[in-house]
C-alpha cells in the first residue's frame, strides 16, 4: 500500500513539506482552515475548510484513505491540533508534528510573558501607547477592552467589517518579513510596545528582533498546551519519520 498522507497546513514549513513530498513522488493532500483569502499555491492537492471536529476528521481520514497525518499547522491552531491527536489515536493512525522552535529571550529582550490573550489583553490594561499588535485577525475583539491605545495591526488579508478598536493602521502584508523593515516601521510609527504570539520560527521573528534593537518592551503570549505526540523540526525527518512507520506497518 502506497502511504497517502493528509498534511494540516497553513504555515511555510507546511508549504516546504508539501514541496519534498511531492518531490519524492508521495500521495497526499493540503488542508487549509481557510482563514485567509489568498492560500499559497500547493504542488499537492488541496482542501479549504474546517471538517466538522474529531467526528468529521475521522470520516474524512477514512473516505480519502489517509495513511499517516501530519499536523504542520501554526503552533496556535490549538484546537486542530487536540482534533488530529484524537481522531488519530481512535483510527490507530500515525500522527507527527511538524513544529517550529519556540522562541526564548535573548540578551537584550524585554519581554512581558504571559499565558495567553487574556493575558495580553490583562497587561495592556495601562495608559494609552502606541502598540503594534501581531496577534493576527481572529483575536483583534479580545483587544477592545482597551481602546485606549493606537493599533498597527499587519494583515494577510484587508478586513472585510470594521475593526473593534477605534485607533488602528492597517498593513496588509505577508511574510517573512526582515529585520531593517521592521525596526522602519516600528519608528516611523513610534511604536512603545510589541505584542506578540510566539510563534517561532524565522518568518514572523523580525519583530522581535527589531523590538529588541529599539529596546521595546514585547508582551510575549506562550503557546497553548497540547496533547502528547510526535514531534519534528524540519520536511525531511517527516520522511525519515514516514519511511520507519512504513516499515513498522508493513506499507
Amino acid at each position: 500500500m502506497t502511504p497517502n498522507l493528509l498534511i494540516l497546513g497553513g504555515t511555510t514549513e507546511a508549504t516546504a513539506l508539501a514541496k519534498t513530498v511531492a518531490d519524492a513522488g508521495l500521495r497526499g493532500i493540503v488542508s487549509f482552515a481557510g482563514r485567509v483569502d489568498r492560500p499559497v499555491r500547493q504542488p499537492l492537492p488541496q482542501r479549504i475548510g474546517g471538517f466538522g471536529g474529531v467526528a468529521g476528521l475521522m470520516s474524512f481520514l477514512k473516505d480519502q484513505s489517509i495513511t499517516h497525518v501530519v499536523d504542520a499547522t501554526h503552533p496556535f491552531a490549538a484546537q486542530m491540533s487536540r482534533h488530529a491527536v484524537a481522531a488519530t489515536k481512535a483510527l490507530d493512525l500515525p500522527l507527527v508534528a511538524l513544529t517550529r522552535p519556540a522562541w526564548v529571550p535573548q540578551t537584550g529582550d524585554i519581554w512581558h510573558s504571559v499565558a495567553d490573550i487574556a493575558g495580553a489583553v490583562e497587561a495592556l490594561q495601562r495608559p494609552a501607547a502606541r502598540v503594534m499588535l501581531a496577534v493576527g485577525r481572529m483575536h483583534l475583539a479580545a483587544f477592545a477592552p482597551n481602546p485606549q491605545h493606537f493599533y498597527l495591526l499587519r494583515l494577510v488579508d484587508p478586513p472585510k467589517t470594521a475593526l473593534p478598536l477605534p485607533r488602528t493602521e492597517v498593513l496588509v502584508s505577508r511574510g517573512p518579513f526582515r529585520e531593517a523593515e521592521d525596526s522602519a516601521l516600528m519608528q516611523h510609527h513610534r511604536i512603545e510596545i510589541v505584542v506578540s504570539k510566539n510563534a517561532g520560527g524565522t518568518g514572523a521573528y523580525a519583530k522581535i528582533a527589531a523590538a529588541r534593537a529599539l529596546k521595546l518592551p514585547v508582551i510575549m503570549i506562550d503557546r497553548p498546551a497540547l496533547p502528547d505526540r510526535m514531534e519534528v523540526a524540519t520536511p525531511k525527518a517527516v520522511l525519515r519519520w514516514l519511511a520507519h512507520t512504513c516499515t513498522d506497518l508493513g506499507v
